[in-house]
């Protein structure tokens, strides 16, 4: 059970990440502004791309849900 209720975590976590970073992509199409680059000094900063890289890692964790037989409604 206490497994189940860390992958729950881990899931809403990769979730609210993916959230983020699609949100940042549709101020980048309509406005042309980055906010993660913005933040933490433009997009070629270490920070930036530390960002960068721990959204794209939570878009692929969250492909793992596509294929799962409990869907996270179901679980929680």
């Amino acid at each position: 059970m206490n497994t189940q209720r860390g992958g729950i975590i881990l899931d809403k976590t990769a979730l609210t990440l993916l959230i983020i970073g699609g949100l940042n992509w549709g101020l980048m199409g309509i406005f042309q502004f980055d906010v993660v680059a913005w933040l933490f000094g433009g997009s070629g900063s270490l920070l930036s791309r530390l960002v960068y890289i721990v959204i794209a890692l939570a878009a692929c964790w969250c492909v793992s849900l596509l294929f799962r037989r409990n869907s996270l409604a179901e679980s929680a």
